[in-house]
């Protein structure tokens, strides 16, 4: 059903105005109580074999929704009544701003993929952070905290922005994340270079202690697919020494390899970040590689390509405690995390781990 609503109306429509719509109606269910218990029975069925302990949280499962979805934490019961076990909000910036200009969100169905490139609109920090402080959880979530460089700030005062966010938003986070990995405001993959990246997850870090002195938020970096193998593992052992709870990858790419079954070769041509399938084998390398790298010493976090339970039981056996989605929920609908909890009980019912934390990391750990 949802496929041909997807074909005779959102296929139609403008990406981003197809996902507002979408959107809309998922906030809106959610907000009646009777709609909302009726459709998480539905669609968020537990699966007790499935669930997680991860950055000193307890989740039903390890698979959540990807930063850029939920922009300004408006719709986290919603997301949850479809089944997502954690939601990343964001990316929020230390100011509101409108990101870039319109058309600026691209399908490429055939591909299963999508090129944005937003440039993290968003309401600013201050504004997100009194919705997240008035919110009345529905359902017991994990929200993680995406944040990133205000476009109109200069490099030179890119920490403080940074700290600006973390010291207001910190204190409602159960995680927080530093995006130093988006394509679309330029300067910030800059910042991922570790003389850059040192001192602003230290100040990050400091901030989140200020604002929340009762708790250790848990801190995890978000890093760019596109990163060379040395510059992968630079980040992956400056996290080690920084004593850094998490990094997730990836981000989307600015490479188009594994394009070309698009119907509209005008798109690929589209500046911006990739995700979807064509991410896949280039996520999935970068996961391992960090995994072979970091162990069990720190949380990783798999996203990029994910569409099928099977990818996202790769993701596991390739290090990730955690796993994220986005793109492919565009294309597969509401049941979509209903279907990967299911296919992911079943994986690890006939595999040889007893649990889900056996898992993680074994395919890399017999091949080092």
């Amino acid at each position: 059903m949802y496929k041909i609503l997807f074909t005779l109306l959102f296929r139609r429509m403008d990406p981003e105005q197809a996902h507002h719509l979408a959107f809309g109606w998922i906030r809106r269910v959610a907000r009646v109580p009777v709609l909302r218990t009726l459709v998480a029975a539905v669609l968020a069925p537990r699966h007790t074999e499935l669930r997680t302990e991860a950055l000193g949280l307890r989740l039903h499962s390890p698979f959540g929704l990807a930063a850029g979805f939920d922009k300004n934490a408006v719709g986290i019961d919603g997301m949850a009544m479809l089944g997502f076990d954690h939601v990343e909000i964001g990316t929020v910036t230390g100011e509101p701003q409108p990101g870039n200009p319109k058309k600026r969100l691209f399908r490429l169905v055939a591909d299963r993929a999508l090129i944005n490139r937003m440039g993290f609109n968003n309401d600013g920090s201050l504004a997100v952070a009194a919705r997240l402080a008035s919110r009345t959880p529905a359902f017991r979530t994990v929200v993680g905290v995406n944040i990133g460089k205000t476009k109109a700030v200069p490099e030179d005062e890119a920490v403080a922005d940074y700290v600006k966010s973390a010291e207001r938003l910190a204190p409602y986070a159960d995680y927080l994340v530093v995006n130093v990995s988006s394509p679309n405001t330029p300067g910030l993959r800059d910042l991922q270079a570790v003389d850059h990246l040192r001192p602003l997850l230290t100040a990050v870090r400091e901030a989140a202690d200020r604002g929340v002195p009762a708790r250790r938020v848990p801190l995890l970096v978000k890093i760019a697919p596109d990163l060379a193998d040395e510059d992968i593992d630079a980040v992956a052992d400056l996290a080690v020494e920084l004593g850094l709870d998490g990094i997730i990858a990836t981000n989307t790419t600015i490479a188009r390899a594994g394009l070309g079954l698009t119907s509209d070769p005008a798109a690929v041509k589209e500046t911006g970040g990739l995700s979807g399938a064509p991410l896949k084998a280039r996520s999935l390398e970068v996961l391992r590689r960090l995994y072979a790298r970091v162990g069990d010493r720190i949380t990783l976090v798999g996203v990029g390509g994910v569409e099928n339970a099977e990818d996202a039981w790769q993701r596991v056996l390739a290090g990730a405690t955690l796993v994220q989605g986005y793109s492919a929920f565009v294309y597969e609908g509401p049941f979509w995390a209903r279907a990967m909890h299911k296919g992911l009980a079943a994986r690890l019912r006939t595999s040889p781990y007893a649990t889900l934390a056996d898992a993680v990391g074994a395919d890399v750990r017999t091949t080092v």
